[in-house]
Parts: structure tokens; C-alpha cells; sequence
């Protein structure tokens, strides 16, 4: 775009190019003002996750987009006319790698440097034959990933750092959780419906196994979260009668065997000395990857044994 010229109308009329990254989607860049409304061409609109928490986001086509850029409000994108043809430049991208750091052909010898904000990822330690724990936080239904870890320049700049981005799990929703999950050690956190709906963002499981929760314990998931959750070793449990749900509350001793993972189990109440049953539904390499404490973990024990 910048060698045909068009990049220079583009930013005449008014646009602005940011990094072709997370960025706005995550609440980085773009903010929009107090109580502003902004139409995003973006899959997510959940609160606070234009960077601005009470932001009007709306989701719109890019083709309403361009028709509210012209216009100044939400238009009817059909009333510009017919839709241009566009063709493709025979030429679309440079030959020139000069921006471009091509790894060493001796990786034995290449050196892995790390600025002050980038930690390796934690190595967790293998499923116990028994796990015990607080009920560290009690939720409602369709808890986001962004009410698990909110997105926004704050957060979102600590990625590549486990330790300090989980002090912010569930700091919106409770600002005493990060600190209370570390103190325990071990824990569970137990939901409604379709827990972990929205943006598939990785952390949102990675953040709340680091400060030790071992379980969740939900009516239902949402699939992709479902699937972090596993990958990083944090058993996904359903109640077997979703009516057991009011029968946990946030503070409770859980306990439950998991020597031999079985589609059902049960799961002790050490405060009323009642006992639940949960359902854990699990494919042969999802109960290899909880078992050895995430799917790295089984990815290196793979690596060993082939050695």
C-alpha cells in the first residue's frame, strides 16, 4: 500500500495503522473515550475490553464501518452504491528481507536473551492422588475470559510474564483473589454456565494454574476455554446434577480422589460433610495431559522417552 500511494489517502482522511497484532481487540491502542461509542469490525465487545470500561462497543461489517467513517454515523452500507471491484497488484509484498532475523543454523549454540519483563513459562509438577483445596471464589454464569483476566494495556503488557500477570486474575471481580490463591497453595473455583466464554486468550487458564487452582468445578464450559484449561493441567469438573450447584459455597474444604481418573467421581464437602457428584469427561490424550500436569509436560516426557 505505501509503494502504490494508496496508504497516504488512507491517512489524509483520517485513519490511523496500528500493529497488525492484538491490540485494540485486547484494549491496547484505540481506547475510546468515557461512555464513548465505537463500532469495531472485532469478534468481541464484552465490558471493558476496548481498554475503556464503559464504552458503547457495537460489532459491526467492515463494509459499515467504511459507511459510518463516511458518513459520521451508523449507515446502511447498500445506500453507497454498488460494491467496488477490487484486483489484486501483480506485485503484493516486497522482495526485500532486510527486516527479517533468520535463526542460526547452530541452535546448540544460540542464546536465549530475555529482557526484565519476559520470565520462562512455569513447569507444574504432576496430578496428586488427591486433591484438596478452598473453594477460593464462587461465580455466576458466563464468566468471559476477560472477567479472568482482564484485557487493557495494564494487564495485557504482562504476557510474557507469568508471575505478575496472574496478581491480576479476577481483579475485577475480586481484588483479594490472586493474593488468597497464592496464600492457599491449592484450590478450586466453582462457576455456572458456560464458564470461560469469549476470547480464547491462553492466560485466563495459565494465570489462575500458576497461583495453584487445581480445579474448576462449573455447570458447563465453554469449549476453547475448556480445552487451555487442560492444556495447562486444571481439571475441568461438571456437577452430575446441576442442581448441586447452591450446595458449594465460596470458602469450603473440597477433597477428591483422582489415583484413576473415572467419567464420574465424587468430591467431599469437609465443612457439611456431604458428597457431590461431578462428571469429567475426557479423551485418552486429555487424561494423559492432566495426569502429567499439562500438555508440555507430556510433550517433554515424550522427548525423554524417544531419547
Amino acid at each position: 500500500m505505501a509503494d502504490s500511494g494508496d496508504l497516504v489517502h488512507l491517512i489524509k482522511s483520517g485513519a490511523r495503522i496500528i500493529e497488525n497484532a492484538c491490540g485494540p481487540c485486547i484494549g491496547i491502542g484505540q481506547a475510546p473515550p468515557t461512555k464513548g461509542v465505537s463500532l469495531r469490525t472485532f469478534n468481541r465487545n464484552f465490558k471493558g475490553r476496548s481498554g475503556t470500561q464503559d464504552a458503547e462497543v457495537y460489532l459491526v461489517s467492515p463494509e459499515t464501518a467504511v459507511a459510518a467513517a463516511l458518513k459520521g454515523e451508523i449507515s446502511d452500507p447498500r445506500r453507497l452504491g454498488n460494491y467496488p471491484k477490487i484486483t489484486m497488484p501483480e506485485k503484493v509484498f516486497a522482495d526485500d528481507n532486510n527486516m527479517f532475523i533468520f535463526p542460526s543454523t547452530r541452535l546448540s549454540a544460540t542464546k536465549i536473551i530475555r529482557g526484565p519483563n519476559i520470565k520462562p513459562l512455569p513447569s507444574f509438577q504432576p496430578l496428586p492422588n488427591n486433591l484438596k483445596g478452598e473453594v477460593l471464589l464462587k461465580l455466576g454464569d458466563n464468566v468471559s475470559t476477560d472477567d479472568i483476566l482482564p484485557g487493557g494495556s495494564e494487564i495485557m503488557a504482562l504476557r510474557s510474564n507469568i508471575p505478575e500477570i496472574s496478581k491480576h486474575t479476577f481483579c475485577r471481580v475480586d481484588s483479594t483473589f490472586a493474593e488468597r490463591a497464592m496464600k492457599n497453595g491449592d484450590g478450586f473455583i466453582v462457576g455456572g454456565e458456560n464458564y470461560g466464554q469469549g476470547s480464547s486468550r491462553e492466560h485466563a487458564a495459565l494465570a489462575p494454574k500458576y497461583l495453584g487452582v487445581g480445579a474448576i468445578l462449573a455447570k458447563s464450559f465453554a469449549r476453547i476455554h475448556r480445552a487451555n484449561l487442560i492444556n495447562f493441567g486444571i481439571i475441568p469438573l461438571t456437577f452430575a446434577d446441576k442442581q448441586d450447584y447452591s450446595t458449594v459455597s465460596q470458602g469450603e474444604l473440597l477433597e477428591m480422589e483422582t489415583d484413576g481418573l473415572a467419567q464420574r467421581l465424587c468430591l467431599r464437602n469437609k465443612n457439611r460433610k456431604v458428597k457431590t457428584e461431578v462428571e469429567l469427561d475426557l479423551s485418552q490424550l486429555e487424561q494423559e495431559m492432566i495426569l502429567a500436569g499439562g500438555k508440555l509436560a507430556v510433550v517433554r516426557k515424550r522427548q525423554q522417552t524417544k531419547r
